[in-house]
């Protein structure tokens, strides 16, 4: 199952500079672990140590902020989109 997941400036670099990457998954968790088999270096750039995503960044499925659904264990379907957003703050 193919879903695309939108990949921000800052860590474009893990992707070789791609702003769009193609992973499989049925969820979010099998998602982003898909997409550090293929690109390593963001499981520890959006997880702390205990496994959690990081405050900093938000992960939307079809627009739907996972942390109103079922956080990583939220579903997703062949072809839905998933965007990995670092908040931003200032003032």
């Amino acid at each position: 199952m193919a879903v695309t997941i939108r990949i921000p400036t800052q860590l474009r670099e893990l992707s070789g500079g791609a702003s769009e990457v193609s992973a499989g998954g049925g969820t979010v968790a099998a998602v982003l672990a898909d997409l550090e088999a293929a690109y390593p270096g963001f499981k520890e750039r959006l997880f702390d140590d205990g496994g959690q995503l990081r405050r900093f960044v938000n992960v939307f499925v079809a627009d739907e902020d996972i942390r109103f659904l079922d956080g990583v264990n939220t579903p997703v379907a062949e072809g839905q989109t998933v965007s990995i957003v670092p908040a931003v703050a200032g003032g």
